[in-house]
């Protein structure tokens, strides 16, 4: 069964593991998700298959996105409050990124950061 049919009992997040700014970003959420269940799945590199129903490669590397248990997927702000719920510290974040308006202008900001994010790039390539 594809995975977004079948519930699991953990959040699965995929990113760009070829953008140094996720990279950092996502070694982050790793260390303080330990031992939470939440799954990490470099877009760049993983099987076609680990991606699931509904998300290609292509929409992986170009937005985050976090595939709930219950199998939704969902992408920019509202994936980085699923991911926030998850770490110590950022749950009341997490939370409040779920709020209508708060969704809607934290996905502004990261819209207008992803457009910069290939500029910010290089300051963070080893």
């Amino acid at each position: 069964m594809p995975m977004a049919e079948t519930p699991q009992s953990c959040s699965t997040v995929y990113y760009d593991g070829a953008c140094p700014v996720c990279q950092r970003e996502i070694a982050y959420y790793k260390r303080k998700t330990a031992g939470s269940g939440v799954q990490f799945v470099d877009a760049t590199s993983c099987d076609e298959g680990e991606l699931g129903s509904g998300l290609q490669r292509d929409m992986a590397l170009a937005r985050l996105h976090v595939r709930r248990p219950d199998g939704k997927l969902v992408s920019g702000a509202a994936a980085f409050g699923e991911i926030w719920r998850s770490v110590p510290g950022f749950r009341f974040a997490g939370q409040l990124a779920q709020w209508g308006p708060v969704t809607f202008l934290l996905d502004l900001v990261y819209r207008c950061l992803l457009k910069i994010r290939p500029y910010l790039q290089p300051l963070l390539r080893p």
